[in-house]
């Protein structure tokens, strides 16, 4: 395991009292053999195990972001790190969903108390799932918004009681007039089985689909001014919900990477000692140097990413604390950050697959799924590297050319 993957384990966590970050993850890394007992049997029903959702459950890692009020505990965006990274050890289906439940609940939390109290008031455990992107219509009615349109992808459907969907709000002459975030039960959708995939199998990542769906205004928020920190002074006295809007959606996605890349090199070097390199002299790994320099080369990589993860974090989190907006570069900086740490836990995976050889690719070893799950989770828009580098070069020189609002 790497250096730093303990790192913000002894930090005290914003959460329920008498609860700190070390006992939240403890409770998580005590599911790791039920989460990899669990995993391949994810991967085949393309959806987790509810045997894993319960026990998660009742650890708390689906109450993260939630609000204090209702039970949640309101976690610093370091924790929220460490958390889904636990998970990712056994599982990185699993973990996606734990993390993007948090990110969604996270949204949620940014809603009026009257939409808060909808999702949470009666059901304490409501997951939330959800997409921004505008693949949709809407009409303006009196009171609200009809809204119909098809979300890809999201990640936890099988699991969740409400979804936060991006919308095209319209004015009562039917012309968009501003980027919508919808608050909808999903009593009022259907699920599209769409997520036919190489990777991340088991999260559930379908489409909802929402014909004709009625949502009041107290349910749509307006996601531009949010981007820039208007949410800031409805919350006083809760530091997560001051976190940077985008660069919190965007650095969660790191954290399965940073578990599944330290589970991988925790594999492959206890098998090292045992496993013979074909065709060689070596009769163990352990004894090739080129093998150690594999190994020492992956774990620089892996210790690299969680750096860039926990200083992006630390930097929401300080700022959130302050209630101080970071400015676009310090943004576009976190997006890069994020990209940073899926280049480098993805060319990590790859030279420990390489190292160990091609028995990491037998149906019944986890590392194959871990180095799909990682490909697959690393290709998402938000954190992609070519576009993190784009936004945060184009933020460097104070171009005004943006390639997108996401920021």
């Amino acid at each position: 395991m790497t250096t730093t993957a303990d790192a913000s384990a002894t930090a005290d966590t914003s959460a329920a009292p008498g609860t700190t970050a070390a006992d939240l993850l403890d409770r998580v890394r005590e599911l790791r053999p039920l989460l990899e007992k669990n995993a391949a049997r994810g991967e085949e029903d393309r959806r987790v195990a509810e045997e894993s959702i319960t026990a998660l459950t009742e650890a708390g890692a689906f109450r993260l972001t939630q609000p204090r009020r209702y039970g949640g505990y309101e976690a610093p965006m370091r924790t929220v790190l460490d958390v889904c990274a636990a998970v990712a050890e056994g599982d990185g289906g699993t973990s996606w969903v734990v993390s993007l439940n948090a990110v969604c609940q996270f949204m949620a939390a940014l809603y009026p108390e009257r939409a808060q109290d909808e999702v949470w008031g009666d059901n304490p455990d409501a997951k939330v799932s959800g997409v921004l992107t505008t693949t949709s219509e809407s009409v303006r009615v009196e009171g609200g918004h009809r809204v119909t349109g098809r979300w890809y992808y999201n990640s936890g459907s099988w699991h969740a009681d409400w979804a936060v969907l991006g919308v095209p709000v319209t004015d009562a002459d039917g012309e968009v007039v501003d980027h919508g975030l919808a608050l909808v039960p999903f009593t009022d959708l259907d699920i599209e089985e769409t997520w036919f995939v190489a990777g991340m199998r088991s999260s559930g990542s379908n489409c909802l689909v929402g014909k004709d769906v009625f949502v009041p205004d107290h349910r749509m928020i307006s996601v531009p001014p949010t981007i820039e920190g208007a949410h800031l002074p409805d919350h006083p006295d809760s530091p997560l919900y001051r976190s940077p809007f985008v660069p919190f959606l965007a650095l969660i996605l790191a954290g399965p990477q940073l578990g599944m890349g330290r589970r991988v090199l925790e594999i492959v070097t206890e098998k090292a000692s045992r496993k013979a390199i074909s065709l060689t002299s070596y009769t163990t790994q352990a004894d090739s140097v080129g093998f150690q320099l594999q190994l020492a080369e992956a774990a620089q990589l892996i210790d690299t990413a969680h750096l860039h993860a926990y200083r992006a974090a630390d930097d929401i989190d300080r700022a959130a604390a302050a209630g101080v907006y970071p400015g676009p570069k310090e943004r576009a900086r976190v997006r890069a950050d994020t990209s940073w740490v899926m280049r480098h836990i993805t060319q990590a995976i790859d030279l420990l697959m390489f190292a160990h050889g091609s028995g990491g690719f037998a149906e019944v070893s986890p590392l194959q799924r871990m180095w799909r799950d990682s490909a697959v989770a690393a290709r998402h828009a938000v954190a992609l590297p070519a576009v993190g580098l784009k936004v945060y070069g184009k933020a460097l020189l104070d171009r005004e050319d943006r390639i997108t609002p996401l920021i």
